[in-house]
């Protein structure tokens, strides 16, 4: 079934965006946020690496690249209105869904509770014939989940969490992004289009202003036609109750 978002009730308006890398959420899901942060949600992003392999340039060193690509996130972040940027500083390109990371993003849900949680997609989509989905996306959408559905929910995983003060939580729904395989959620980010390319531009070691102007609308232009709005972006949801 394909739903279009309704207003959400005052109660339901705290959002988490976890992704591997520096420009990955703004890829992915910068429209929604702009939409929310314009409707008053309290959105947050963990960025699980520090983009210090994105590069082509021989010149660069990784640890230049981490502050260059830092800076870059939290422009962004403050063109969208996000409130927080938490850099959990993993080594870019080499992410595993491990037991440490889950119980860092367990943390996380805990300290900031948030009723939605967008992340990428953990399974590799083998019906594109033109990209190979990144192994850090892979690993963090797993991750994210896992950190979800049971760590911050249970009480007895994890105990050191309850030692910092962090009691469980339920997020309510889990939104998977990056692609249209498989997704029921299309969410119109007409209104936002101007906000969400801004921020993408913000990643000027990743992406040209050219480049941005082109790809940037034309996906959500192709995932629009599918629901008859102007842009769109298109998520797979899981609703936890």
């Amino acid at each position: 079934m394909t739903e279009t978002e309704q207003a959400r009730p005052e109660f339901m308006r705290r959002a988490m965006v976890v992704v591997a890398h520096p420009d990955d959420a703004e890829w992915m899901c910068a429209g929604t946020v702009a939409k929310w942060c314009a409707e008053g949600w309290r959105v947050v992003y963990v960025l699980c690496t520090d983009g210090s392999k994105g590069s082509s340039d021989p010149g660069i060193t990784s640890e230049d690249l981490v502050r260059l690509r830092e800076a870059e996130q939290r422009e962004a972040a403050r063109v969208l209105g996000v409130e927080e940027v938490v850099f959990l500083g993993h080594p870019d390109a080499y992410l595993e869904p491990t037991l440490e990371l889950r119980k860092e993003l367990a943390r996380e849900i805990r300290r900031h509770r948030p009723d939605v949680l967008i992340t990428e997609s953990p399974v590799r989509n083998l019906t594109d014939r033109f990209y190979l989905a990144h192994p850090d996306h892979l690993a963090a959408g797993e991750a994210a989940m896992a950190a979800v559905f049971p760590t911050a929910r249970d009480h007895l995983t994890f105990p050191e969490l309850l030692e910092e003060g962090l009691e469980p939580h339920k997020v309510k729904e889990v939104w998977i992004g990056g692609g249209e395989e498989g997704s029921d959620m299309f969410i119109d980010v007409t209104d936002h289009m101007d906000t969400a390319l801004e921020a993408l531009k913000a990643h000027r070691s990743q992406v040209s202003d050219e480049e941005a102007n082109e790809w940037f609308p034309l996906g959500r232009l192709e995932t629009a036609r599918k629901v008859g709005f102007q842009y769109a972006e298109a998520f797979k949801v899981i609703r936890l109750g």
